[in-house]
């Protein structure tokens, strides 16, 4: 595992980590890894058996009790080391990110920071783990208590747009609270799990706690239907976020299911136009637009859209496109040829409603990356509430443009929509930011922050469509989700 020091091109086969093992799994199912920004394949990943899931379950759950009874100091003391061997590796985590899913570099250490702040977190765990207690709560001589348990065996369910953090939003608080996980990494991005999880394993961390198993439904649903697993947490689109919450909760599991988004961003008349655009760059660009916490409709109030509209085309035609691994892109591809075609059809629909396309990436080629899954920056103005491009989820560097008369009209724009993952203001007002804050209904919100992604001691929340469950990843909610409230009371004779 020593520093790569140049692109490596092909991962080969990827094993499934099982009970502290690295096992090749008997499917007779596998699918390409591709690099998306120049085609090329870059590994294999396999479509693990009902079986193999089970497999991993029965090693997890067998190794539960004699981790569940590791005193918490101890297992902080494992994340103390797991985080001292991520910085070691770091720079590899985020050049394997770039090439199997696309990012910038920039983007991709950023990415494995935030991988790392989770650690940081669970770390702390014997002072998160703390419980409560009242003497004579009951009567006289009576004492109670409440003690955080862990429940045993948990899953995640992850996707393809952050393959480093959105794991470590979970598995950290679990195993660190006492229970086992097993992870299953997005098929089209499994190289950067696989890749960390050989650091977990050299932490020390005992045979069945962590666990990876590769595939796809077959896996996600065995995970869902086993009277061993507790809970599943998930992150993806709407639709299997509403099924995986549905199908989980059927079969008696705890569930935090993190579902899409059409955030908007709010630009007042008293905003600071240039920091404005600065800022805002990266929330509708960054990543190629592929993140949950993406800008999409850009809503301007009042007289500053055509100013703000003039800054931000000529903003968006600086953004350089191209491989990530150079230090000098901004941006790189989607993640594949479905993905692409997918986001063109939104912009071809855009046109068809009415849509005016001022910046059109539709055509975009990148020299020397004819293969590679580009779609360049497009700004569309003239878009109205009701056009499907200012409902739907993109996820691509699409900015739709609206005007609108007050921040009430935006106000009430983002509560007629079904997602409540994000939104953002831009203003100089605290009355205007107070206002925003205090009525939106989003989980995450801006102010002057386009991009609003909680740290690791705080929830990465959502409201409605855009999340399905009581407690959300990261910080104390993660530590309340893995664990259970066990009441003690109390009576000496």
């Amino acid at each position: 595992m020593a520093l790569l020091t140049e692109v490596q091109k092909n991962y080969g086969k990827l094993k499934n980590y099982v009970n502290g093992e690295w096992i090749e799994s008997t499917t007779d199912k596998w699918l390409d890894i591709e690099n998306p920004t120049t085609g090329a394949i870059i590994g294999q990943v396999p479509m693990s058996t009902a079986d193999e899931t089970k497999a991993a379950i029965e090693a997890a759950n067998e190794a539960w009790w004699s981790w569940r009874e590791t005193p918490p100091i101890d297992r902080g003391r494992l994340f103390f080391k797991l985080k001292e061997l991520l910085e070691q590796h770091y720079e590899n985590i985020a050049r394997i990110m770039v090439q199997e899913q696309g990012k910038t570099i920039d983007e991709a250490r950023g990415e494995t920071r935030r991988a790392i702040e989770n650690v940081e977190v669970a770390a702390g765990i014997p002072s998160l783990l703390f419980g409560y207690s009242l003497e004579d709560g009951a009567a006289g001589g009576i004492d109670e208590d409440a003690i955080r348990s862990p429940l045993g065996v948990f899953g995640a369910v992850c996707p393809f747009n952050f393959p480093a953090m959105i794991p470590y939003w979970f598995w950290p608080y679990a195993v660190a609270t006492g229970n086992t996980y097993i992870i299953k990494p997005s098929s089209q991005v499994p190289i950067t799990q696989n890749y960390m999880t050989k650091i977990v394993e050299q932490a020390g961390f005992p045979p069945g706690v962590l666990n990876i198993v590769n595939g796809s439904h077959e896996v996600s649903d065995t995970l869902m239907e086993h009277p061993k697993v507790k809970g599943i947490s998930f992150v993806g689109s709407t639709p299997v976020a509403k099924y995986i919450y549905k199908h989980s909760a059927e079969n008696g599991k705890r569930v935090q299911a993190q579902g899409g988004a059409k955030n908007s961003l709010v630009v007042m008349p008293d905003a600071v136009l240039d920091r404005t655009v600065n800022n805002m760059l990266a929330s509708y660009y960054g990543c190629a637009g592929q993140r949950c916490l993406a800008g999409s409709n850009l809503v301007a109030v009042g007289n500053i859209a055509d100013p703000l509209l003039k800054k931000w085309i000529e903003s968006s035609k600086k953004i350089k496109m191209g491989y990530g691994l150079d230090e000098s892109v901004n941006m790189g591809p989607v993640v594949s040829a479905k993905a692409k075609k997918k986001v063109l059809d939104y912009i071809d629909g855009a046109e068809r409603e009415g849509g005016k396309i001022l910046l059109d990436g539709r055509k975009a080629k990148v020299p020397g990356y004819e293969k590679g899954h580009f779609i360049g920056p497009t700004v569309i103005d003239g878009v109205t509430p009701d056009m499907t491009i200012a409902k739907d989820e993109v996820f691509g560097p699409v900015v739709s443009f609206m005007r609108m008369e007050s921040m009430d009209d935006a106000i009430d724009f983002i509560h007629k929509s079904p997602f409540g993952n994000a939104a953002s203001i831009y203003t100089q007002s605290g009355k205007s930011a107070r206002d925003f804050r205090y009525r939106v209904q989003c989980g995450n919100i801006g102010i002057n922050v386009g991009i609003v992604a909680a740290m690791a001691y705080f929830p990465f929340a959502g409201y409605k469509d855009s999340f399905f469950g009581d407690l959300h990843g990261q910080g104390q909610d993660a530590i309340n989700f893995f664990t259970d409230r066990k009441v003690v009371i109390t009576r000496w004779f």
